[in-house]
């Protein structure tokens, strides 16, 4: 018959030896995997800070050829940015959107590169015929960069931004959520600095009458809550509109 005695003095200390041993083993594995860890974790943020840089050199050379051909578009452009920041922050919109935002923001009008010259300065009323030369920019802007690869849907703001949430707009009349929220807040931006500004065939209508027609159609062709953001982030500045803007994005 087998006997079961207690366990020895020594075979215990030896258990806690060794369950000791294993405890520092696994501290020092922890600790090398967390400084792994750490050095992965920068090397992500230095390539994503490296791929923005990128990214954003790539818009602010289409940018500038936009403005080399026509003044007038960069400065709408830069104004329309501008006032698109501050009404996307108001939303709650992080950061990081933000700055994507911005991107499409200021080359929204790139496909204005394709019309005309003649008829981008043109002093007079435009045609039926000019204006729907001047309503293929959205397409054109969306087939220039759809083959980019951002981190953000900036071809797809680019496309949408003169859709309307009623379906009145173009160029695929799309209504409601099947519209981008930052097409939604850049349509209404775009409208504001547009009629508050000097048009080659209009003098400027005025910031009031800006104001009247996104208040008139808030919640038809315009968003609500990016209409009342708006109001809001013109009431808090009203130089958002008024003051010209620098290269600086």
């Amino acid at each position: 018959m087998t006997s079961y005695g207690k366990p020895s003095r020594t075979n215990i200390e030896k258990k806690i030896r060794d369950l000791e041993n294993e405890i520092k083993r696994l501290k020092k594995n922890n600790r090398t995997t967390r400084a792994r860890l750490k050095a992965a974790q920068a090397e992500l943020q230095e390539s994503s800070d490296r791929l923005r840089k990128t990214m954003g050199g790539i818009i602010q050379a289409m940018s500038l050829t936009i403005e080399k051909r026509d003044p007038y578009t960069a400065g709408h452009q830069r104004r329309v940015t501008k006032l698109c920041r501050v009404i996307a922050t108001i939303m709650g919109f992080s950061w990081e959107r933000v700055q994507g935002f911005r991107m499409a923001a200021v080359i929204h009008d790139l496909g204005k590169i394709q019309v005309p010259a003649e008829i981008l300065s043109k002093p007079g009323k435009l045609t039926e015929n000019e204006f729907g030369i001047i309503k293929t920019h959205p397409q054109i802007g969306f087939d220039i960069l759809k083959g980019i690869e951002f981190s953000w849907p900036i071809a797809q703001i680019v496309y949408q931004h003169h859709e309307r949430m009623n379906g009145s707009g173009y160029p695929r009349g799309l209504a409601g959520e099947d519209i981008l929220p930052e097409a939604r807040i850049l349509a209404v931006a775009d409208v504001v600095e547009a009629m508050s500004s000097h048009r080659p065939y209009r003098p400027a209508l005025g910031l009031e009458s800006a104001i009247d027609e996104i208040r008139q159609n808030r919640g038809i062709l315009y968003d609500a809550d990016v209409v009342d953001a708006c109001l809001k982030a013109i009431d808090e500045n009203e130089a958002l509109i008024n003051q010209p803007t620098s290269n600086e994005n």
